[in-house]
């Protein structure tokens, strides 16, 4: 369900409470770790819908730092990739700075692939502890940022969260910046 649209330099920013394994997009983005072994949280659930051929071609690539991505295909989904970027986990350190930089990276990803329309999560914002609040602000804007000065091929970027609770943050920085 698409709760709110922005409009940036012809591309839009759409925030979407819903099933990131459904979305009907180019490319997905996985909240993944630097192993990319996807058991749980969005990753677990992007490799039981997407089928097991996501984790064999995760497992071929086999690390990824963080606040890099790297892509595979997206098997059974609706995308035709899975972009997997990884986030920060909270206290590590240098947080901010790892998150916008994992942001970034699938953001350039879906550029290079040629995507128009991806669907990205609060990534580092679950399992991995990155306050919620704090953590969809950096989301939102870095793509806000990539939508005005970097995208060429994006038209749309979709922010996509299962709970309700990520998705008011986003809904709540979105109303902040048109203010």
């Amino acid at each position: 369900m698409e709760l709110a649209k922005k409009h940036i330099n012809n591309r839009t920013l759409t925030v979407v409470l819903g099933d990131i394994t459904e979305e009907e997009v180019d490319a997905i983005v996985n909240a993944a770790n630097s192993y990319l072994k996807h058991g749980g949280g969005v990753a677990g659930a992007i490799v039981r819908k997407g089928g097991k051929i996501i984790q064999e071609e995760s497992d071929k690539i086999g690390y990824c730092p963080v606040g890099s991505a790297v892509y595979t295909s997206a098997g059974n989904l609706k995308a035709k990739y899975v972009i997997h970027a990884v986030g920060p986990q909270w206290g590590e350190g240098d947080e901010d700075e790892k998150l916008k930089n994992a942001v970034l990276s699938a953001l350039k990803i879906a550029e290079e692939l040629k995507c128009e329309r991806i669907s990205l999560p609060a990534i580092s914002t679950g399992i991995f502890g990155f306050p919620k609040d704090r953590g969809t602000k950096i989301i939102l804007n870095t793509c806000i940022d990539f939508l005005k000065n970097q995208a060429n091929n994006l038209k749309e970027i979709r922010l996509c969260n299962i709970d309700r609770e990520t998705c008011d943050y986003f809904l709540k920085h979105l109303e902040e910046l048109s203010q």
